[in-house]
């Protein structure tokens, strides 16, 4: 039994929502998002709340019903707040900056690395160190994170490296003579 999909998704004031077949639609200030819906479970709204049902009792339709319910809550968050992933760069040299609409990372290499950033995105380095990733869409925007972390992966013995803000690093004793 889901508990995440029992739970009806609040549609806060701001943002309008559309049903259309398989496919709900959510408008807010930050933007418009869409959510193909799965066969197995079907959408209802109904007093400023979007409720999610599953068709049948199969373990895929049990497993989705969840599944669409947090998808829909994040559509909803997305376009009325949006989500935000700090990241946070340890190293002697390293540093980040925007430029237009790359982001320039210098993190020890020969060269800079130039990342652009996509629509729908922004990035912003308050300091040299840090990186602010923000927009409407939850897995977009941890994919980007993702990707720039993946540039240079925080190292074990000295913690060099791309980090998420709130990631701990287990540090390795160093060599002993």
């Amino acid at each position: 039994m889901s508990r995440v999909g029992s739970n009806p998704v609040s549609i806060p004031s701001g943002v309008t929502v559309n049903i259309d077949g398989k496919k709900v639609t959510a408008k807010g200030k930050l933007g418009e998002l869409s959510l193909d819906i799965v066969d197995d479970v079907d959408v209802v709204m109904e007093n400023d709340a979007l409720s999610v049902i599953p068709k049948n009792k199969s373990k895929r339709a049990s497993s989705m019903w969840g599944t669409t319910a947090s998808r829909l809550s994040n559509l909803i968050k997305g376009v009325d707040e949006g989500f935000t992933v700090e990241l946070e760069i340890n190293g002697v040299g390293y540093r980040a900056a925007v430029k237009g609409k790359t982001l320039n990372l210098q993190l020890g290499y020969s060269h800079d690395i130039n990342f652009p950033i996509p629509e729908g995105i922004k990035i912003a380095c308050a300091k040299p160190t840090s990186v602010t990733i923000s927009g409407a869409d939850k897995q977009f925007v941890g994919q980007i994170a993702a990707n720039i972390r993946s540039f240079r992966k925080p190292e074990p013995y000295k913690g060099k490296g791309v980090k998420y803000l709130d990631e701990i690093i287990f540090r390795k004793e160093g060599k002993k003579k």
